[in-house]
């Protein structure tokens, strides 16, 4: 199953501009005129409307608490830092930012197992040592349906790495070069591609070779994918990091931020309105100073739940 019904969140309380993420990260951005209480204050604001959002709309939303000492600036987006699957398998992650590394909580694990499933947990983190990053699904997009797994390659995302996971888990691997406006890498693949059920969204004018970008054509007809291409001006709007989502009543939605919606035209959205319903949460504030949008806040639950959890 390509969507979900839940997700775990975790709820920022040392938000703010990470420095050591800005050198690869060129989404990130400062805000003028605001201090670090009112960037918090508004972090914790956006926050707590888009889990309010989601539950009302019917998706599963487990909150964590962020854990002040150390600070972790980018620890609202859990998604870099393992994946959850329906097998009972966990995987975690490399992280290149140093200060990114103590997001992997044992505790959020820990909890995690007294509701799902867990039969094995395959650390990668050690990697990290060899310098050597695969930031999960930032850096891998799954199509689960299909067993294929796609990554931007990137200082971020390892091609060995990507390969060996992959294999680890059984999906055929499609790796390829994304790069912004300004021919810098895209930091990860998420930022420019998404995989729906039926559809996918990505942004085909940042894989400059005419070779790679033919392969990831040629391999969404394949899984029989309808292409929503993008621009890479609304890239830099975050319209590639979306993420579909089951709710209660088994309808699909596809949730993104404010912006990504805004920077959608009309035509793309009546085709993504065929698979899903459009839901546009805001978070000016996260995007903007921490350079990844909605889909980077979810990180999805598709282990097998305990009988009564």
């Amino acid at each position: 199953m390509q969507a979900t019904n839940t997700v775990f969140v975790v709820r920022p309380v040392r938000f703010g501009f990470n420095v050591e993420t800005a050198e690869s990260n060129h989404f990130q951005h400062h805000l003028p005129g605001l201090d670090a209480a009112a960037v918090q204050a508004q972090a914790f604001k956006e926050f707590d409307r888009l889990a309010a959002t989601l539950r009302a709309r019917g998706v599963r939303v487990l909150i964590f608490e962020d854990t002040p000492e150390p600070a972790k600036p980018d620890a609202v987006f859990p998604n870099n830092w393992l994946t959850l699957h329906p097998d009972g398998r966990v995987l975690l992650y490399p992280m290149c930012a140093l200060n990114r590394r103590p997001e992997r909580r044992p505790d959020i694990l820990a909890a995690l197992g007294q509701q799902f499933t867990i039969k094995e947990v395959l650390d990668y983190s050690a990697h990290e040592q060899g310098n050597r990053f695969l930031e999960g699904t930032g850096s891998i997009l799954f199509d689960h349906e299909h067993r294929v797994a796609y990554a931007a390659l990137s200082p971020r995302t390892d091609a060995a790495l990507f390969q060996e996971v992959a294999a680890q888990l059984s999906y055929r691997p499609v790796a390829f070069r994304a790069y912004d406006a300004q021919g810098q890498e895209i930091y990860h693949t998420n930022v420019m591609l998404c995989i729906g059920s039926g559809f996918a969204v990505v942004c085909l004018e940042s894989i400059t070779d005419a070779a790679e970008r033919a392969a990831v054509v040629a391999s969404f007809t394949v899984t029989g994918h309808e292409i929503v291409a993008i621009s890479l001006a609304q890239v830099a709007c975050f319209a590639g990091n979306l993420l579909a989502l089951r709710t209660s009543d088994e309808k699909v939605v596809l949730a993104m931020s404010q912006s990504a919606f805004d920077a959608l035209v009309e035509p793309q959205r009546q085709t993504l309105e065929k698979y899903a319903e459009l839901l546009p949460l805001p978070i000016p504030t996260i995007e903007t100073i921490g350079g990844g949008s909605v889909r980077c806040m979810l990180a999805e639950v598709f282990l097998p739940p305990k009988s009564g959890a």
